[in-house]
Parts: C-alpha cells; structure tokens; sequence
C-alpha cells in the first residue's frame, strides 16, 4: 500500500514536472540593447507545454510563437518588424518564481535579460 502511494506521487511529479510552470499572464523586462534600454511587456499563453503570446516593446509589437514550457525551461520565437525588417528573435530561459532569467539572441549578438510577473 504504501509503496503504492509512492510510486502514484512519483508519477504525479513528474507529470507535473514535464508540463512546467505556468507562466501564462502578462510579464515586463527593462534592459539594455544595441539600440538602447528596451522596455518590454510579454504577454504569455500556455496550453500545455505550448507558448504562445505578444511581445510589445519602445520598437512596436511582436507575436511569440514556436514557444515551449518544459519544467522550468522556457523557449519561444518573437517575431518583429523593425523598420522595415522581420526579425526573428529566440529566447531561452530559466523560470525562477515570479522571474525568468532570458538570453536572446538578434544577428549573432546575445542579450540577457529578466522578466518580471506584473502584478
């Protein structure tokens, strides 16, 4: 009986470690970029392990897509026009309670970054 009960708790840890955090609402990063402080407000969709959202910035707005949450690993594509370019920016990051700890990646040049859960 009791192994069990362990062996369910296990399979539920880890059920719930494979689908990860629920990041779903809205989030805000200020950092600096080649082109200057970027101020950011993200907001995120999870169904599942899938990500989706918007990413609006001081450069216009972007959609998020090609995104994944797996335990507290987070990684999605912004795309966003930027004078007359598409760019394609991936993230990688790192949740952390109410913060995720990002690296993006624009033309070879990584920035770090930290989103906030607005409140």
């Amino acid at each position: 009986m009791i192994r069990s009960i362990l062996c369910l708790t296990v399979a539920l840890a880890m059920a719930v470690a494979a689908f990860g955090a629920d990041i779903s609402g809205t989030w805000t990063a200020s950092f600096e970029t080649q082109v200057g402080t970027q101020t950011y407000t993200y907001t995120f969709k999870v169904e599942g392990t899938k990500l989706t959202g918007t990413a609006k910035s001081n450069l216009g707005e972007g959609t998020i897509d090609m995104g994944a949450v797996n335990g507290d690993d987070v990684t999605f594509v912004e795309h966003l026009n930027f004078q007359g370019m598409q760019l394609d920016i991936p993230y990688k990051g790192k949740i952390s309670g109410n913060e995720i700890m990002f690296t993006r990646t624009i033309m070879d040049i990584a920035e770090q970054l930290v989103a906030k859960r607005a409140k």
